[in-house]
């Protein structure tokens, strides 16, 4: 009870409260961000993550536009019931090419962070289309019009530039073919070897089976990415140092 009465004396000093409030804040802060100084790095690099293909970035534009990650995280946690569910926990390096990242707060819908290749394109295409015609609970809008809407890469080259600038590793060489790997990776007639070895593990088809490019492929190209650039059959983690 006396220690109650002597807290009584921030709670009639504004002036008490925000000074003690303030420095609550910064020892929590110094005590969060100085270890941080001493790290040799805070994301473990990991074998195979890289940048996203000039398709696949597109798509991820397309879904942050439409607001899928209200619904849907991109971020496994190193639980039991998780790990069962989703599949190996998240990594940090696995996002560390997104700007912004998409771990998401909510899961109106499972998480996606590793449904790369668990569907075929047929099934991400019907399920954008019409949602409860593949899972029929589910209360996800229709995105048919993806389907719809035609796309060109007028401004990807711009696009990776500006990635690379907040350090995204897109060196020249794939900043001059940004166009023709756009165009390569929904076209599996293309000649799409080098955009592979520009990009590994690239899904390359014709995500929605029309005939023009629409943001239908792009967003599929990125949902086919999602989880599959890591082995985590062989993958280790490091020790913290």
């Amino acid at each position: 009870m006396a220690f109650l009465d002597k807290h009584a004396i921030l709670e009639k000093s504004p002036t008490l409260l925000l000074v003690s409030s303030l420095l609550v804040v910064s020892i929590g802060g110094i005590v969060e961000i100085a270890p941080l100084f001493w790290l040799e790095n805070t994301i473990e690099e990991v074998e195979g993550v890289r940048p996203y293909s000039p398709l696949e970035l597109t798509g991820r534009d397309i879904y942050v536009r439409e607001g899928c990650y209200l619904c849907h995280s991109q971020m496994i946690r190193p639980m039991r019931d998780e790990v069962e569910r989703y599949g190996h926990y998240s990594l940090a390096a696995e996002s560390m090419y997104d700007h912004p990242f998409q771990w998401g707060s909510k899961r109106t819908g499972p998480d996606v962070a590793r449904v790369g290749g668990r569907y075929s394109d047929a099934w991400h295409v019907e399920h954008l289309k019409d949602p409860q015609s593949v899972v029929p609970e589910s209360i996800m809008p229709k995105y048919e019009f993806l389907a719809e809407t035609r796309i060109e890469p007028t401004q990807i080259k711009a696009l990776l530039n500006t990635h690379r600038l907040v350090g995204v590793p897109y060196d020249d060489d794939m900043l001059d073919n940004a166009v023709a790997d756009f165009y390569a990776q929904a076209n599996p007639d293309s000649d799409y070897d080098d955009m592979l070895e520009r990009y590994p593990g690239a899904a390359v088809a014709n995500f929605d089976g029309q005939k023009d490019l629409t943001e239908m492929d792009a967003l599929v190209a990125y949902l086919q990415v999602l989880g599959t650039m890591v082995d985590f059959s062989t993958f280790t983690p490091e020790a913290s140092r």
